[in-house]
């Protein structure tokens, strides 16, 4: 038990020390591309299709929130929930895009939108390798609880790409800073 939670203490810490206030996503990251959530019947042209970053934050306001993984209990529980009765708060002040990112595939995202009854409110992405996660250190290796590598619990206001606050759970079995209230007061 104490090595599972000095890792997650020392991927928090770096976590802060990568993405700050101030930091552009897309400069911070910009060989990534995330997969947005989509079901097989969509096409084939659609399958391997991803979209980079600076096609989700050019220009636009976007509150993203990123959470260890699909069908988890806090994450269906509290954490989209949150964003998701705010949607109309969130579009009264501005915001073009509300988006959740998981260390998932497009098809399992999109799977546990439709669950969840988010789809229509809240634009899923997948993350399939991490690598948006890892480029903003808030990847964490959460094997010890079987997990593998996921993302921190966290969100994010962004304008134009450049991160104007930022909220990370000290542990992503935490919703304390990151859920939708809290950002929505922030804004």
């Amino acid at each position: 038990m104490l090595k599972r939670s000095a890792t997650v203490a020392a991927s928090w810490r770096r976590a802060f020390a990568s993405v700050a206030v101030g930091t552009d996503l897309v400069s911070a990251a910009p060989d990534v591309s995330l997969q947005k959530a989509r079901s097989w019947d969509e096409g084939v042209a659609s399958k391997f299709a991803t979209t980079p970053l600076k096609d989700i934050f050019k220009d636009k306001k976007v509150v993203i929130f990123g959470l260890p993984g699909a069908f988890t209990g806090v994450c269906s529980a509290q954490h989209v929930p949150s964003y998701k009765k705010n949607i109309d708060k969130f579009k009264g002040k501005g915001i073009d895009h509300v988006i959740c990112v998981a260390v998932n595939d497009p098809y399992t995202m999109n799977g546990w939108a439709e669950k969840i009854e988010a789809k229509d409110s809240i634009e899923f992405y997948g993350d399939f390798d991490g690598s948006f996660n890892k480029s903003l250190d808030l990847g964490i290796d959460l094997s010890a609880a079987l997990l593998g590598h996921r993302s921190h619990r966290w969100s994010a206001y962004v304008v134009d790409g450049k991160v104007k606050v930022l909220n990370v759970e000290k542990a992503p079995s935490e919703f304390e800073v990151s859920g939708g209230d809290v950002i929505l007061g922030q804004i």
